[in-house]
């Protein structure tokens, strides 16, 4: 004879249903939202504060990642090939950044894409903070926004982006960085790291 408790298909009680307006965290590691950022990032008077997204080939299925620094504009890029998950993002994002000097590794804000769910670890490799952009708020990065649409006329939407090694990208970020930018007062990001760098 079953037990009054248990249910048709065997189970000893039902499962409680996901309830669908709590949203469940993203990550396991806690986030830091944008929100707790600190002030200064906003003034873009202090260098070393970074913003990244990934920009998504053909069909998905290809990526490169992007970073760029909100006072200097200058542009870093990441190599991924067809791999989107979380922990080639965080080795990509460790090797772009590994020449930067202190200085220039402050804050890295990024949206809350999956594919950062190994922030910790990339904040512990390189000392980097990481700040989440609030869900569906693009213009919270608005400096990468911008960027990214400049590198879509190397990168095209639509074509597949793993065919691009590493020197590929490096030399596209070069041709960025010493581009002149009206935001520069026709500056380039070069120019305008370089001094940075000197003045520290």
């Amino acid at each position: 004879m079953h037990s009054e408790k248990q249910l048709r298909r065997g189970r000893l009680a039902r499962k409680p249903r996901k309830q669908p307006d709590v949203r469940r965290p993203r990550f396991v590691d806690p986030m830091n939202s944008i929100g707790q950022r600190p002030a200064v990032v906003e003034s873009r008077t202090v260098p070393g504060h970074w913003e990244g997204d990934l920009i998504i080939g053909a069909l998905g299925g290809s990526v490169i990642a992007t970073l760029v620094e909100r006072s200097t504009r200058f542009v870093l890029l990441g190599r991924l090939g067809r791999e989107r998950n979380a922990e080639t993002v965080r080795d990509s994002l460790i090797a772009a950044v590994a020449n930067l000097p202190a200085s220039l590794r402050g804050t890295l804000t990024w949206d809350q894409g999956a594919e950062m769910a190994e922030h910790r670890a990339f904040s512990t490799a390189t000392n980097f903070e990481v700040y989440f952009a609030d869900p569906g708020s693009p213009c919270q990065r608005g400096t990468n926004e911008n960027t990214n649409g400049l590198l879509r006329q190397y990168f095209p939407r639509g074509t597949d982006l793993a065919g691009h090694g590493i020197d590929d990208l490096r030399a596209v970020a070069q041709e960025l960085n010493e581009r002149p930018r009206k935001s520069l007062d026709w500056d380039t990001p070069a120019e305008r790291l370089t001094a940075l760098l000197e003045a520290s």
